[in-house]
């Protein structure tokens, strides 16, 4: 993998659990909110990863400082429909310095908090007007996402236990502490690349395209710059770097219980190699997984938690009894370590709300 994905903020654990042996949850607190050499920050398709400190400065400039840029004009256009300014670019930026001024008096403090202290947060602006999701949303939510994408601030440790999402905000000098300039955006999407088919190739150009949330042009142009082999994939062609064509030995039989919106699950957007025919029941309608059991590479099933704490699976094709036996020993390992905890995914799927019913 590349990173741990962070949208849901049990994810990140339990995807550090399937992959560790003994893993406990003080040791990714230490690393997120400690020692910091973990860093939360938005970053390929507008989504939130975890990931280590040298990577998060490749993140920032390949995907971070565009996103920024962007949700920046969109704020700006929203403010101004909203009639809350005729100069929306002025009145983010006043905004912005007492958000950053009342963070500094506060140390550290909740998005609700720090509204408190600039009133102008909690004005609200609509959103989707006329679409069947349309709604309103505080500034503080568009103020405070847009400081975290230009490094001015970073998610503290949440109220509560690791299950919340209820974080403490925190100032932060820069991604890197200002020890390095900030790297060339063609060569940080040149580097973004070089982890990703490490991880994940071979692969094809829309499984990257999609995971990196880029266009084709710019997608192309990484690859370009990369010493890379095309590959055949189902008749098709896919890329891997050129230095790691050698052929890998088969693995010993291995099974996993992996969370929703686990990185290797969302590491490619063409799936049916290791998904097969299950998408419909692991996935919701807007393409985000559920939790998944794997088996030898390929998912076999899904799984989730009942309200008592026990973790359920279920296998969706034949897998033989050794490995229908190691996927129960490892759900029961799961909810041992999970307990008290009950983990309720924040995005649905019809297999894991059937289950845990």
């Amino acid at each position: 993998m590349v990173a741990l994905h962070a949208t849901d903020p049990t994810a990140v654990y339990i995807s550090a659990w399937a992959r560790m042996r003994a893993f406990r949850v003080e040791q990714m607190e230490d690393a997120l909110y400690e020692r910091r050499s973990l860093t939360r920050l938005l970053g390929m398709r507008r989504t939130m990863f975890v990931l280590t400190a040298p990577l998060a400065r490749i993140v920032d400039a390949a995907c971070t400082r565009p996103v920024a840029s962007a949700h920046r004009r969109r704020t700006i256009q929203l403010v101004e429909k909203s009639g809350l300014t005729d100069d929306g670019r002025s009145w983010l930026r006043k905004v912005e310095k007492q958000t950053l001024a009342a963070l500094s008096r506060l140390g550290s403090a909740t998005g609700s908090e720090i509204s408190a202290a600039v009133p102008e947060l909690r004005r609200k602006i609509a959103f989707g007007e006329g679409k069947k999701w349309a709604g309103s949303m505080s500034m503080t939510t568009h103020v405070l996402i847009l400081l975290a994408a230009q490094g001015r601030i970073v998610r503290g440790k949440p109220r509560g236990t690791w299950t919340s999402s209820q974080y403490a905000w925190e100032l932060v000098e820069s991604l890197d502490g200002g020890a390095a300039e900030e790297m060339d955006e063609a060569d940080a999407r040149a580097e973004l690349v070089r982890h990703w088919l490490h991880a994940f190739g071979p692969g094809t150009e829309a499984d990257l395209r999609w995971w990196a949330g880029w266009t084709a042009r710019d997608t192309r142009a990484a690859l370009a710059r990369l010493d890379v082999a095309e590959v055949e994939i189902d008749g098709g062609v896919g890329y891997v770097l050129a230095d790691d064509l050698e052929p890998v030995a088969e693995p010993d039989p291995w099974i996993a219980l992996l969370p929703a919106l686990d990185p290797t699950v969302m590491g490619w957007k063409l799936r049916d190699w290791y998904l097969g025919t299950h998408a419909r029941q692991l996935f919701d309608r807007n393409g985000n997984a559920g939790p998944t059991v794997w088996a030898d590479g390929r998912i076999v099933g899904g799984w989730a938690q009942r309200p008592d704490g026990d973790v359920v699976v279920k296998l969706l094709e034949d897998v033989g009894k050794r490995t229908e036996t190691a996927v129960l020993e490892r759900a029961a390992e799961l909810t041992a370590w999970l307990r008290p905890i009950v983990v309720k995914p924040r995005f649905r799927t019809p297999l894991e709300k059937k289950l845990s019913a």
